[in-house]
Order: C-alpha cells, then structure tokens, then sequence
C-alpha cells in the first residue's frame, strides 16, 4: 500500500481572523509532521497537504472543529513518496486569484451540476460550455466541443468573458437575452469563481461541474464520457485519465507545463532543463542552472534520495485539487 496520503481541499466560506487561524495551523501541520500549502482569505480556503494517513486525517479533523469549515470537503490521493517538502499556511486576497473584488461565490455561484448529469448538459446545443483552465492545461485535454478561453492565467478569464459578451461573441447578450453557460475546471474551485462572476455580471443561467473533472473521471465510465484526452494535476502524476489513473506526461522544471511524447521528440527538450514551450525564454545562465539542478536530482535518486530540486514548482491558479 502507498505510504502518503495527499488531501486536497477548498471552501468558499467568509472567514474572520485569518492571522489567528494561520497560526493555528501551522502549528497543528507542523506537529503531525504535515507537508503542503493551505491559503486563507476572506472568502475561504484552498489547499493541498500530505502525510501518514493518521496525520492527515487528524489536520482535517481539526479544520472541521471550525463551525464553518464543519461541512469541508476534501478529494485523496496516494503516493510511495512525499509529494512536499515543506508547510506553509499563506494569506491571500483570494484562494485562487481572479482580481474582481465584487463578485463573491458564497452568495453568487452558479447552480452545481453531477457528473452523472454533465454529458446531458453539455451536448445540449443551446448551452455554452467554457473550460475555465489556463492554456497548458487545455493542451492536453478537454471535454468535446468546450471552448479554450486560451487564457495564461485565471486572473485572464474576466476579460475573455467581457471580449465575448459582445455582439457576435461566444456569449453575446444582444441576441434574445443571455445564453445558457456550463463552466468546469480540475477541481471545482476556478468554475465555482467563475459562475459567481457571470451572475454578477447578469447572467442567470450558469452552471458548473461539481467536482470538477476530476471527480467526472472518477465517476463516468469511459465508455460514456465526453472527456477527451488527458486532465493536467497541480502534482507529481502531472496528469491522469479515466480512473485517475496517471498519465504520460512529466512536468518541465523550467515553465511548468505538461511534457509528452511530442514534446521529448523536439531538439529543445532537454530533461529537466527547458521544452518546446520555453527554450527560447531562458538565458543560457538559467539553463546551466537547470542542468546542474538536473544533475543534482539525479544523483540523490541514484542515492534513494530526494533533492529539493524534484519538488513540484509550488506557483498555481488552483491549489491541486485532486
């Protein structure tokens, strides 16, 4: 059996005294000997962390002790070695940046839809589907026929959706009144933020997939689903299909995106050093600095060990939610 546990979570809650609450949690995470990131805002909470199973489970108990954390719920994961190498509980302005203050997905959030339910209401022609993800993420795989917003960041979405709301646009107001929206994500966190934002600017009819694709990909048999290719995860797997099972990709060290067959065949893929995506992005100074990384980390495997240098890049819109 796997040794680690990986618990990811998020909640979209009004939280008060966050200061006294990061405390808090550093100290319990510290003392079970717990490994992640945990944000916290005003409007809730987001993160991912690993350990033994006791350990883990006994953070999540005590985040449940909260009155309005007492609901939270959390996607597992297992893995045969640790997936962080340290524990930070941050404040944020928001658990996943959008940069609108106004909207609020406690009170504004689209209608949630199961995944048993998805497939019908994305093949209907008169619902918009949108993939939420950023670009790298959309590369890899998608649900058939949702748009690619072809957005670098979530904090890019609000304009998409301003460019689009205009007349002969994907979501054009002007015609008969606002269309039917279906928005999904990994995990649920950035559809839920983004139905929030479509209701606030008017639209009434929003939804979003409980859940996420994760949760689709756990629950829809491949035979019936709509899911194309692979889902891109804030995690050592890279990516996973149907059944979670992981997938082909690894993760450039130097820009972060999924790496694949393709991408190992171009003359610019240099393990651990730079992908098709950045090798004209970074000085030949970054690149040594990549090889000898590179060199490092393959030494301490040869050794059994981990080198800080094979953690995952921790920088994300969405805080792995498995």
């Amino acid at each position: 059996m796997s040794k680690f546990l990986t618990a990811a979570l998020y909640k979209f809650v009004e939280l008060q005294d966050t200061p006294a609450l990061q405390q808090a949690l550093q100290t319990v995470c510290d003392a079970h000997r717990i490994k992640g990131t945990l944000l916290l805002a005003a409007e809730g909470i987001n993160g991912t962390i690993a350990g033994a199973e006791a350990d883990v489970r006994a953070v999540l108990a005590y985040l449940r002790t909260y009155p309005r954390l007492s609901d939270l719920a959390h996607k597992e994961s297992w893995s045969e070695s640790p997936p962080f190498l340290r524990m930070k509980v941050r404040l944020k302005k928001e658990i996943v940046t959008l940069g609108v203050p106004e909207v609020n997905p406690t009170q504004m959030a689209g209608q949630y839809v199961k995944p048993e339910a998805w497939n019908a209401l994305i093949s209907d022609p008169k619902v918009v589907v949108v993939d939420t993800r950023n670009d790298y993420e959309v590369a890899i795989g998608s649900f058939k026929g949702a748009l690619d917003p072809n957005v670098k960041t979530f904090a890019d979405l609000p304009q998409w959706v301003a460019e689009q709301s205009a007349p002969g646009g994907a979501l054009d107001t002007t015609q008969g009144g606002k269309p039917k929206v279906a928005m999904f994500c990994t995990g649920g966190i950035r559809c839920e933020k983004s139905t929030a934002l479509l209701r606030q600017l008017g639209f009434d009819e929003v939804y979003h997939l409980e859940g996420g694709i994760l949760k689709y990909l756990e629950t829809v048999p491949q035979a019936n689903s709509l899911w194309e290719g692979e889902c891109f995860v804030f995690d050592e797997r890279v990516s996973v299909g149907h059944g979670l099972q992981p997938g082909p990709f690894e993760l450039c060290r130097s820009c972060r995106h999924p790496v694949g067959d393709t991408e190992r065949q171009s003359p610019h893929y240099i393990k651990g050093v730079s992908c098709p995506n950045c090798f004209d992005q970074k000085t030949e100074a970054q690149k040594q600095g990549f090889a000898e990384r590179q060199r490092q980390v393959e030494l301490a495997r040869t050794r059994g060990q981990v080198h800080v240098g094979a953690q995952m890049p921790s920088q994300s819109t969405e805080m792995k939610p498995l």
